[in-house]
């Protein structure tokens, strides 16, 4: 895999197969190669990486089925990358449990997603 794109689902075993560095690289070289210019690039990236690679685990996390109906109510992949974000819109995933970011992803509408924004 040699470039990523949010709006394009990876293949998941090719995803799956590059160590966690990588694709956080891919991620920050997808950004960087579109010129978008992000607050904390690396944060962003590591967070791409992180739900895409949950979303390539399929059933093994709640982010595969949660992003699906997220896009199957309209929003497209990298709305859809919001999955973890609280209602209060702090994405501060590093000070909540697993289960409480799967429980999370798990009740996430696209109204909530809406609100957000």
């Amino acid at each position: 895999m040699q470039r990523y794109d949010p709006l394009e689902a990876p293949n998941p075993e090719k995803w799956l197969a590059l160590d966690e560095q990588e694709r956080i690289d891919l991620a920050r070289d997808y950004h960087r190669n579109a010129r978008i210019r992000l607050p904390n690039a690396k944060v962003h990236a590591t967070v791409h990486a992180m739900v895409e690679t949950q979303i390539a685990l399929g059933d093994e996390t709640p982010a595969r089925r949660t992003a699906q109906r997220l896009m199957d109510a309209g929003l497209d992949r990298l709305g859809a990358h919001r999955i973890h974000e609280r209602p209060d819109g702090d994405a501060g995933i590093r000070h909540r449990s697993e289960r409480a970011i799967f429980r999370g992803t798990r009740t996430l509408t696209v109204e909530h997603w809406r609100r957000l924004r």
